[in-house]
């Protein structure tokens, strides 16, 4: 569609417009609302139990099994695993591009060829679960009961709202954190065993036998049929109570003459409190993928009345965190942003052009350009989030360009004199290559973005195809429909019309502002050397500051929530960590700006600790409080002063990368083969990173020294009383390990029968010498007659990374550090000084932010090169491109100068702005240069005269467009509203990089052009030397 043709078929126009429009809108109200790009890291987290077990039995018989297998599946990116007490947890990342449906189905193979290498008393085969380390819950809510057992509330929590909340359309799944499922605990006395020689083994078998669930069968009649059903199903601690175990005299035994049978929890080591300090269980609502986040939380959060009617009485249920809410203030703050950016770009045309009409005009392309981008985000599954809405920003600043560059060429004929028909025509159609060479390089910034990998690419996907589209939906629009609105709106020119006092000012202002130019751009032209080291100069700056300012990453936003994450002595006891847990808690509850807090503690994760403690904090709204960075630091000191126990507040950062948990934000790995050796070096880095004045809240996963009590075998006593090492640690596992020896069905659940000794005979390693085993000739055997009892320590956890031990030291950046400062001090304190077995490895958000400095040089570099090639083809030319490029280091040393001025750190956001500015300065250069090209072909002119002419005649709209731009950026700049500091470096980076390139490509570009006109002579004569030549030598011949 030619310009001419939508001239003369108005209302074919009219109609594809309204079609846009129409299109853009049906889509605007179906895209789902979210804070982020949707980012699916293919990961599965494997669990595995084996109640009582240690952790170095668990690294070895259960986790390494298991990695060995999954080391064979393909597309695996990392894989860790962190054994605990008990429990084993492996974590599985594999490549963006895998399939994770595909990779499930390949796990659930490994784990089925592992099974018969993993040790036989595992009470279920290993589990695993699709995760999504980058999707945080979208819901938390805490469910809690002033009267009502905790496995009560928990058995509500899991049965009846889970599964209930999980039905809404969008919710994924819902976790249960502080899980509290009921169970039957019995406790055995072993002094009472003891007295009436019963071993545990026999209490053991007594309630396994004393419980059963086995079908009966049916009663077959010639009229009628019976099912059979038997009394053999125990489901309460009552039931079990009566069991006999033996009979001692003709007497029977009964369990609860020797046991405590109790109505308990499967996990009576860890507990979860509400900010009240009432007993309460987490739900933690997630989201499917690329579900509208607002939509699930105003969905659960509709269903909530019912539930509430419905729920016990004894029940409370609140919502502790909504990440909606911040998503709401973000997206609503970035949606007024947007629509002041037009405003003032709006007011920057009129300001220009001092008539309504011809404001009007170019105006419209700006609602046409965003709601036209609107349908082919619905089409491509994108969402209004951040990274769009700030792509669809920053474009109001220069989709009117191409609008303003038609209008301003029609205007400028109609001054001469010529019809408003003649010149809509002749303008539009001189101007036609210089738009589409204006769209065409600037959309192709963001084509090498497409074929970035990973987490970036993830990210700035949607932001370059965003941004792109709007560009070249505004192109088409300002080839179309802005000819035609110039042909039917614009008024003739009247010679000495009378204008008002505001036209008559600001053309006086604009005429001296054009005499200024003029009279400095021929200083310029007469000082061309001196030009040219300018530009040397912007090169060197923008390289020098390039390399000094600091590197960041993708910031953090303040969405009114915090963690803390808690950790007490290797040896601190459950009891011990609920009371330094609530000294925490008391901290939080005396701080003005917490409004609430879940507070946890206990090994309540599948790799957490009996040491270790977490608690999710709400913030009040951000209009009543200092941002949630700021309320970190003043709990860090407070936090501190508690005695027993380390305290890691954190902000959550936007996007979590890697499946690793750890108490600080950042994660730097040491592996080796050696484990004595890594033991040995592990806390002799952690120290020097604890000593490096950018890092806090430094700690590490390596716990050693956690006391343990030894069972050494005499193996030869053992034997001449008829008892075996299996045997031994039998009676030990019966005693200590909390192991189920049965089952409990239900219409809704399964639960637990648990066997244990009594607490009173646990606490310490001389209650070992209470226990005994049954021998060869059924005569109890005390345990401290076949085994030497010792104390010693070992690990509390044990850690793998790739198959190898592992140790993980997390850390956080201090206020006013940048990650990449971080990593370059980590590097230095490291040195090259490690012993040859040890690797080390940034891990997570430090392993990610290390390979963008690569990924975001080569994207730069490649943009430059990708416009370079558009340039070459539409020019057809090898010397214009570069004329064009002259001018970037400018903007380069204007972005990052001014960044460095403010404070700011170049982050992903300012990185965005740089590339931005790849593609928006360069649009001065091609209206100057399009303009001289055809003063050289239809005028003659010399290269100076023809670039002198388009300096002056573009200087207008040059002026129109970067001011358009710039005020596109300024509110982002300004940083104002819930989120926007993290936005600030884009806006910041886009007006000092236009700025500056403002005032230098103006005399920058005319006089390369000049020189690169030189030199296109020169090679062309040497090119045709060798040819007058060659007529020479055949004429001398002849």
């Amino acid at each position: 569609m030619t310009p001419e043709r939508c001239i003369h078929r108005p209302v074919m126009t009219t109609l594809i417009m309204a079609g846009i429009l129409a299109f853009g809108m049906l889509a605007f109200q179906k895209l789902p609302v979210n804070d982020l790009p949707n980012v699916d890291f293919p990961t599965l987290s494997v669990t595995a139990t084996l109640p009582g077990a240690n952790p170095e039995t668990m690294a070895a018989s259960v986790a390494t099994p298991l990695e060995k297998q999954f080391s064979t599946i393909a597309g695996i990116d990392s894989m860790s695993s962190t054994s605990a007490l008990g429990n084993t947890n492996i974590t599985i990342q594999f490549n963006l591009d895998r399939d994770i449906d595909g990779a499930a189905l390949d796990v659930q193979s490994a784990i089925s060829a592992a099974q018969r290498n993993l040790p036989d008393d595992m009470p279920s085969p290993p589990s695993f679960r699709k995760v999504n380390p980058a999707d945080f819950p979208v819901l938390i809510m805490q469910l809690s009961s002033d009267t009502l057992p905790i496995s009560t509330v928990d058995e509500y929590a899991q049965t009846a709202l889970g599964q209930r909340i999980s039905m809404v359309e969008g919710v994924a799944q819902v976790r249960v954190f502080g899980s509290q499922k009921y169970a039957v605990r019995v406790q055995a006395d072993p002094l009472k065993l003891a007295s009436l020689g019963i071993s545990l083994d026999e209490v053991r078998d007594a309630i396994a036998a004393g419980n059963s669930n086995l079908p009966a069968g049916v009663l077959q009649g010639t009229e009628q049929n019976f099912t059979l059903q038997t009394s053999g199903k125990l489901v309460t601690a009552e039931a079990f109570r009566p069991l006999i175990v033996a009979y001692r005299e003709g007497a029977p035994v009964r369990l609860e003459q020797v046991a405590k049978v109790l109505d308990s929890v499967e996990d009576n080591q860890i507990s979860n409190y509400a900010t009240d300090g009432k007993r309460s269980i987490l739900l933690a609502v997630q989201r499917q993928p690329g579900a509208n986040t607002v939509q699930v939380v105003d969905a659960v959060k509709a269903l909530l009345p019912s539930v509430n009617a419905q729920m016990p009485a004894a029940m409370e249920l609140s919502v502790l965190i909504d990440r909606s809410h911040a998503i709401r203030e973000s997206v609503h703050d970035v949606q007024l942003t947007l629509i002041l950016t037009i405003g003032l770009v709006i007011v920057v045309i009129f300001m220009f052009l001092r008539n309504f009409r011809a404001t009007i005009i170019p105006s419209i392309a700006i609602p046409l350009s965003i709601v036209g981008t609107f349908a082919v985000m619905h089409l491509l599954g994108f969402s209004m989030n951040n990274i769009s809405l700030m792509a669809l920003t920053l474009s109001v600043g220069f989709i009117v360009d191409d609008a303003i560059v038609v209008l301003e060429n029609i205007v400028r004929h109609i001054e001469k004199g010529e019809s408003v028909w003649d010149a809509a025509l002749k303008g539009s159609r001189e101007i036609t290559f210089t738009v589409i060479s204006m769209t065409l390089s600037l959309a192709a910034v963001f084509l090498p973005v497409l074929f970035m990998g990973g987490i970036m690419g993830r990210l700035l996907n949607e932001f370059a195809v965003t941004i792109g589209v709007a560009i070249l939906v505004s192109g088409f629009v300002s080839l179309t429909l802005t000819p035609m609105l110039c042909s039917r709106f614009l008024k003739p020119h009247v010679e000495k019309e009378h204008h008002g006092w505001f036209y008559s000012t600001t053309e006086r202002f604009f005429d001296g502002l054009l005499h200024i130019y003029d009279i400095t751009l021929k200083f310029s032209l007469r000082h061309r050397f001196s030009m040219m080291l300018v530009t040397l100069g912007t090169v060197a700056g923008t390289a020098w500051l390039f390399v000094h300012l600091p590197k960041g990453f993708i910031p953090t936003e303040d969405t009114g929530q915090i963690q803390v994450m808690t950790e007490g002595a290797q040896d601190a006891s459950f009891e011990t960590m609920e009371r330094h847990q609530k000294a925490v808690a008391e901290v939080l509850a005396r701080n003005p700006h917490v409004q609430a807090f879940s507070s946890s503690v206990g090994a309540s994760g599948p790799s957490s600790t009996g040491n270790s403690g977490r608690m999710f904090v709400s913030l009040k709204p951000r209009s009543e409080r200092p941002t949630a960075q700021e309320v970190v630091n003043q709990l860090r000191p407070q936090l501190a002063a508690i005695p027993g126990i380390r305290a890691f507040p954190q902000v959550p950062t936007s996007i979590r990368i890697g499946g690793r948990s750890s108490k600080s934000p950042y994660q730097y790995t040491l592996s080796g083969v050696d484990l004595k050796q890594l033991f040995e070096v592990a806390p002799k880095i952690e120290a020097a990173l604890v000593a490096l004045p950018e890092l806090a809240d430094v700690t590490s996963d390596l716990l050693i020294t956690s006391p343990q009590v030894y069972v050494e075998v005499n193996r030869n006593k053992a034997s001449s009383l008829g008892l075996t090492a299996t045997e031994i640690e039998n009676a030990l596992y019966n005693a200590y390990g909390s192991r189920q020896v049965s089952s409990i069905y239900t219409p809704t659940n399964q639960y637990y029968v648990i066997l244990e000794v009594d607490p009173n005979y646990r606490a310490d390693m001389e209650s070992l010498g209470l226990l005994y085993i049954r021998g060869a000739n059924s005569e109890l055997v005390p345990l401290s007659s076949v085994a030497d009892i010792t104390r010693t320590v070992g690990p509390l956890t044990v850690t793998h990374s790739g198959q190898l031990p592992s140790v993980t030291i997390s850390f956080a950046t201090k206020p006013g550090v940048s990650i990449g400062q971080a990593v370059s001090a980590i590097n230095q304190a490291v040195g090259k000084d490690l012993p040859a077995g040890i690797s080390t490895a940034f891990q997570g958000e430090a392993e990610a932010f290390q390979s963008s400095l690569q990924g975001l040089g080569m994207l730069l570099v490649m943009a430059v090169v990708v416009i370079y090639l558009v340039l070459g083809i539409l020019y057809e030319s090898f010397i214009h491109p570069l004329t064009i490029l002259s001018g970037l280091p400018s903007a380069g040393v204007g972005a990052l100068l001014t960044l460095w001025v403010f404070g700011y750190e170049l982050n992903l956001y300012g990185f965005v702005g740089v590339l931005m500015l790849i593609g928006i300065v360069k649009k001065n250069a091609i209206m100057m240069i399009d303009f001289a090209l055809e003063a050289e072909r239809n005028e003659g002119k010399k290269p100076a005269d023809a670039i002198y002419e388009a300096c002056l005649v573009r200087f207008r709209p040059i002026m129109m467009t970067t001011f358009a731009a710039i005020m596109g950026a300024l509110p982002i700049a300004l940083g104002l509203g819930a989120g926007a500091e993290a936005r600030r470096p884009l806006g910041l980076a886009v007006v000092g990089g236009l700025l500056l390139s403002q005032m230098l490509t103006l005399y920058i570009t005319p006089v390369f052009y000049i020189y690169m006109e030189k030199m296109s002579v020169y090679f062309q004569r040497k090119k045709k030397e060798p040819v007058a030549d060659a007529g020479t030598a055949t004429a001398v011949a002849a």
